[in-house]
């Protein structure tokens, strides 16, 4: 079980825009409260599983809090809020569809290779 002050982050280790949101939060994280797990590692698999999340479906960034969890465009919102200060005020935008969300998110998600780069391997 997962405490309600738990807040995780499951993200591609491969991914430089993921390694990049991960050290971008890791800076503004003054009190050191998430902890992060790339999708391909042990605990991020289990993680996975545990939520009925695809093992193999690497596209998205999934935060957890407590026994719930965000995937996608409302995980990185949820984690901003998470995050405190200005950050949270970017919240506002859940009142756009998540379909609408989704989509953009889909879309850098597609691309995020091409456009910002792999990295050799995962710091699993």
């Amino acid at each position: 079980m997962i405490k309600d002050s738990e807040h995780i982050v499951l993200f591609d280790g491969v991914c430089r825009l993921c390694s990049n949101l991960v050290r971008f939060i890791s800076d503004k994280d003054k009190n050191a409260k998430f902890r992060f797990f790339p999708l391909q590692s042990e605990s991020g698999q289990i993680l996975l599983k545990k939520f009925g999340l695809p093992a193999g479906d690497l596209d998205s960034v999934v935060y957890i809090r407590g026994e719930k969890y965000y995937i996608k465009s409302a995980a990185v919102l949820h984690l901003l809020k998470s995050l405190g200060r200005a950050w949270k005020f970017l919240f506002v935008f859940i009142i756009i569809p998540g379909f609408i969300r989704d989509f953009a998110y889909e879309m850098v998600a597609k691309t995020r290779y091409r456009i910002f780069g792999r990295q050799e391997s995962c710091a699993c």
